[in-house]
């Protein structure tokens, strides 16, 4: 595998796109845009590269979903009480809103960005 530049590969990493050709798209397109739950392709439809390699391979995948849920919540979290200046109950609302609206797109991310850091 080639050496691609770091702002390469973070563009690939945000449309999405297969670690290996960065051409192919790694999940199919849903039919509900938001609330439909994903599913990933086993081949990349341009180079052919495998994305689930063996069982347990995205396992470590849940630690990226997690650690990004954390950013958005506390992003979400700072910028309702700094801007909006919130009650606490309407902050807890906010946060986890957040979080539950960004899960299917944080479930197809930290595939992909485990898969950029684990290409083999």
């Amino acid at each position: 595998m080639e050496k691609i530049p770091v702002m390469k590969k973070a563009v690939q990493i945000a449309q999405m796109k297969c670690p290996n050709c960065g051409k192919g798209h790694v999940f199919y397109k849903s039919k509900v845009p938001f609330f439909g739950a994903p599913k990933m392709r086993e081949t990349c439809e341009v180079c052919h590269y495998k994305f689930d390699r063996e069982p347990g391979y995205f396992l470590g995948a849940m630690y990226v979903s997690y650690a990004l849920a954390v950013a958005e919540g506390i992003g979400a979290f700072l910028l309702a009480y700094f801007l909006f200046s919130l009650p606490a109950l309407a902050l807890a609302f906010v946060t986890t809103g957040v979080i539950v609206i960004f899960s299917m797109w944080n479930f197809k991310m930290s595939r992909i960005i485990w898969m950029n850091i684990f290409p083999n």
